[in-house]
């Protein structure tokens, strides 16, 4: 994995950024802001990340077609909802132009072993995911903890139709992990679908996002991460991506093992 440089690293980080803000407070002059940055002279994020409720502003800013796509999140973030709920609220994001879904799964549910609240509630939000629209399912690895817990919720979310598998919300106290994301990704590997993967929450530096960069092509292929198969969600990542590609952060500031 030394092959790229540090350079090449945060190039390929900044194609796969889902560019996120989720906070509580967020308000439509951050959303502008959000667009903005997420075009960048190095190249574009592959998404932004937002509330549903600003999913029709940032359509209007970006417009239709645009090759900065829209995620949103939904059942987010206690996966609590009813899944009627969650389906009234993927169709309205939908309408209001987003192209992705965040899902998060009814994890406290299946914790205590229902594995039938997974499944039905991935399915109804997939029926409701039509076209071009991708899935991405939260399992949110951080509460979830056990190993056979993670690795189940994986192979659930991939036998209900998910796009891709994430691992957090970026709500609890621990979310990214890369002993999650090497469940996860080998998850995927095993089950032989085209489904990509998702790391989101902490990770904050082009050398973080080496390392689980650098997990995926072992596990996967050397070429396997790309936009339809792996995203970074953050929302601090992009600064050091820009800093790193601008020159104002040198290479030996960041790891060199991807």
């Amino acid at each position: 994995m030394n092959s790229h440089s540090i350079r090449e690293t945060a190039a390929v980080a900044l194609s796969l950024l889902d560019l996120t803000n989720l906070k509580d407070d967020c308000t439509e002059a951050q959303i502008d802001a959000l667009c903005a940055r997420a075009q960048t002279p190095f190249g574009n994020s592959a998404a932004i990340c937002i509330w549903p409720h600003f999913v029709a502003y940032a359509r209007n800013i970006l417009g239709t077609g645009h090759v900065v796509r829209i995620a949103t999140v939904v059942n987010f973030p206690s996966g609590e909802m009813e899944v009627a709920d969650v389906a009234a609220e993927t169709r309205e994001a939908i309408a209001d132009g987003a192209d992705e879904i965040d899902l998060v799964i009814p994890y406290r549910k299946f914790i205590t072993g229902d594995e039938k609240a997974v499944t039905d509630m991935v399915r109804a939000i997939r029926a409701e995911c039509t076209g071009p629209v991708l899935l991405k399912v939260i399992i949110e690895t951080g509460e979830l903890k056990d190993a056979a817990l993670i690795r189940r919720a994986s192979e659930l979310a991939i036998e209900a139709g998910a796009d891709f598998i994430k691992t957090s919300t970026g709500k609890v106290a621990v979310n990214a992990t890369l002993e999650a994301a090497d469940i996860m990704i080998r998850s995927i590997r095993e089950s032989g679908r085209k489904v990509g993967f998702k790391p989101a929450g902490g990770i904050g530096s082009v050398a973080d996002a080496a390392l689980y960069l650098s997990l995926a092509e072992t596990i996967m292929t050397p070429d396997w991460p790309m936009p339809s198969t792996f995203r970074f969600g953050a929302s601090g990542l992009l600064d050091d991506i820009l800093a790193v590609l601008s020159g104002a952060q040198p290479a030996s500031v960041a790891a060199s093992s991807y």
